[in-house]
C-alpha cells in the first residue's frame, strides 16, 4: 500500500495530512510531541475563530480531526531520512518506508550557544555525519549533543573515522553511547582553531585537540534531516520549488522550515501544498 509520511505534526504537517488522506493514501504523521503552537499563548489573529484560542487547544483540535479521517499519528524522534529501495525514515526504535516524505519539523530554536561555532561552520563544523563524515575519515573527531541524535551520527561516524569523543557540554546524558567512545561531560569554553577548527577549550582549561565537530544538539532539526538525504538548504530553511518539492525527488517541505513568516496562517497553506501535491506524485508515480 502507498504511503506518505509526514514529520512534525504542527500547523504545516497535520494540514499537509489532511490532503494526503483524502486523497486516499495511507498517511503518517511521526511526531515528537507538542511543538511550538503548544508554545503559544493565545491566537488571535487567525483565521476562523472570533475569540483568542490557546495555542495549544488549536493544536489538539487540529490533530484530533486529522485522526477522525484517518491519518495514523506516532510519537518517536526521527533521526534522518534517506533513500533505499524507497525513501526511508529512520526513528530511533523504526524504520519506515514511504513513497513521499514531508518534512514539517518547523524552524530550529534550540541551537547550542557555544563560542566560536559559528565562525567555524563549515570550517570543522558540521551538522551532518551522513553529508560530511567521508571528509575526516581516519580522524579523530568530536559530536556535540547528548541524546538519541547524537548516538545515531556517533554510530554513522564510526566506520569512517579513527575515534569519536561525545561533547555533552555539562549536560548528562540520557542515553548510552558505544563502549568505544569516550563521553565528555564538562562545559565547553570556546572552540579553537586558525582556519579550521583544532580543539575544544573546556571550563576548567583542559584542551581536547579534534579535526572536526559534529553538531546533534537536541533533536535531529529540519535541515539536517534534509542535508541528510541530498536536498539542497540555505542557511536553517530547507530549498522548494513552487510545489513545494525539493531536488530530491518524493521529498517535500513545508511550514517554518521553508523560511519566511513563521505564522500558523503560512504553515497550513504549505501544508495543504505540500499534502496535495506528495499525493499527486504518488498517484502519478503508481500508475507507472
Amino acid at each position: 500500500m502507498s504511503q506518505i509520511i509526514i514529520i512534525g505534526s504542527g500547523p504545516a504537517g497535520v494540514s499537509a495530512s489532511l490532503y494526503a488522506v483524502r486523497a486516499g493514501i495511507n498517511t503518517m504523521v511521526i511526531t515528537k510531541g507538542p511543538g511550538a503552537l503548544s508554545k503559544a499563548g493565545m491566537i488571535e489573529n487567525y483565521y476562523g475563530y472570533a475569540y483568542p484560542i490557546k495555542g495549544s487547544d488549536l493544536e489538539q483540535q487540529s490533530i484530533e480531526g486529522a485522526k477522525k479521517l484517518g491519518v495514523h499519528f506516532t510519537e518517536e524522534e526521527v533521526v534522518g531520512v534517506s533513500f533505499e529501495d524507497k525513501l526511508t525514515v529512520q526513528t530511533t526504535n523504526n524504520t519506515y518506508s514511504a513513497d513521499a516524505v514531508i518534512i514539517a519539523t518547523g524552524s530550529p530554536r534550540n541551537i547550542p550557544k557555544v563560542p566560536g561555532l559559528e565562525d567555524f561552520d563549515g570550517k570543522g563544523v558540521s551538522y551532518c555525519a551522513t553529508c560530511d563524515g567521508f571528509f575526516y575519515r581516519g580522524k579523530n573527531v568530536a559530536v556535540l549533543g547528548s541524546g538519541d541524535f547524537a548516538v545515531h551520527e556517533t554510530n554513522d561516524l564510526l566506520p569512517i573515522v579513527s575515534g569519536v569523543t561525545v561533547l555533552t557540554d555539562g549536560i548528562i546524558p540520557t542515553v548510552s553511547f558505544p563502549s568505544n567512545v569516550k563521553v565528555i561531560t564538562k562545559k565547553i569554553l570556546s572552540l579553537s582553531g586558525d582556519e579550521l577548527i583544532n580543539s575544544v577549550v573546556f571550563t576548567d582549561n583542559s584542551v581536547l585537540a579534534i579535526d572536526g565537530l559534529f553538531v546533534a544538539h537536541g533533536v535531529a532539526g529540519s535541515t539536517a534531516l534534509a542535508k541528510k538525504i541530498g536536498a539542497l538548504t540555505e542557511g536553517t530553511r530547507i530549498v522548494i520549488d513552487d510545489k513545494m518539492a525539493t531536488n530530491v525527488p518524493g521529498l517535500y517541505a513545508a511550514g517554518d522550515c521553508t523560511g519566511g513568516m513563521l505564522q500558523v496562517a503560512k504553515a497550513v497553506y504549505e501544508g495543504a501544498k505540500a499534502g496535495s501535491e506528495a499525493a499527486k506524485f504518488v498517484l502519478r508515480n503508481n500508475k507507472k
